[in-house]
């Protein structure tokens, strides 16, 4: 039987000791801020890009990995006859997708590309997940239809206090239009189904830590059977440190993750954001 060697993408959010215990690969995206080019977790961390957002006269551009990083690690990777399951972010915030596909019809490996609809921590359950299948010796039969499952039981809300960055993104179309008469409201989205949807608009920070603070209630209510939950911010871990601790009381035996989120998700969501993502077993 041939192994299956799992790659994602670096909007994922996921640990150093994840991707060497479970041998993720995680092919990184390219960052241009004002001119100067960087490639994600290579030439430039998060707390960096962060720091370099903040001062920066543009709103930095993140672009999916060229065609020849994804064709070098695909060739690597299957050199030994392995088969490739690359699980990358939504379409609907990146070309990652189109991509991977691209490169998989021009390598002489057997590759599989699944659009996982999510990013940063959600996108990590299904590929930690995938991971710790292939290790144990699970074929694509058996492991897709697992990150399925997981996908559908997958939550992510997003508090956005500062819509300057999705303004000019301009990668959030529809939903960008709709905010543009909104400047200086506060905003909590939902991802899901790869569609992003706009879940409370309201003034001041309370309208983001109000329905935070309804999301992690529904996380206790429902804590035995919530497997996994991730909480990412772009600059302050204030908030992000307050609903971590807040669950950790009720639900100490749940893994919370709390970590600066990527650049690709900072970019969009702009300073002061935060993510609560969960999934059911």
């Amino acid at each position: 039987m041939s192994k299956v060697k799992v790659v994602t993408d670096s909007s994922v959010q996921i640990t150093d000791e994840e991707i060497k215990k479970y041998e993720i690969t995680v092919v990184p995206l390219s960052i241009d801020i004002d001119g100067e080019q960087f490639i994600d977790g290579v030439t430039i961390n998060r707390e960096e890009f962060v720091q370099k957002m903040l001062a920066a006269q543009n709103v930095p551009k993140t672009s999916q990995p060229p065609l020849g990083r994804f064709i070098d690690k695909f060739q690597e990777l299957s050199a030994d006859g392995s088969k490739i399951l690359v699980i990358a972010m939504t379409k609907s915030l990146s070309g990652t997708i189109d991509a991977a596909r691209q490169a998989g019809e021009m390598v002489d490996a057997d590759v599989t590309v699944v659009d996982s609809e999510y990013t940063d921590r959600a996108l990590a359950f299904q590929v930690i997940n995938a991971a710790k299948m292939a290790q144990e010796g699970a074929d694509l039969e058996e492991i897709l239809p697992a990150v399925e499952k997981i996908k559908q039981q997958t939550h992510l809300y997003m508090g956005i206090p500062n819509l300057e960055n999705i303004l000019k993104g301009g990668r959030l179309g529809k939903l960008a239009a709709s905010l543009s008469t909104f400047l200086k409201i506060n905003i909590v989205i939902q991802l899901k189904d790869a569609k992003i949807n706009i879940l409370k608009k309201g003034r001041g920070i309370k309208t983001i830590e109000n329905y935070m603070e309804s999301v992690v209630q529904k996380i206790e209510e429902n804590g035995s059977k919530i497997a996994e939950i991730g909480i990412s911010y772009v600059d302050d871990i204030t908030l992000s440190r307050k609903l971590e601790q807040q669950i950790h009381e009720k639900l100490p035996e749940i893994p919370i993750l709390t970590q600066i989120t990527s650049p690709t998700i900072a970019t969009h969501a702009g300073k002061g954001a935060l993510a609560v993502i969960y999934y059911y077993r």
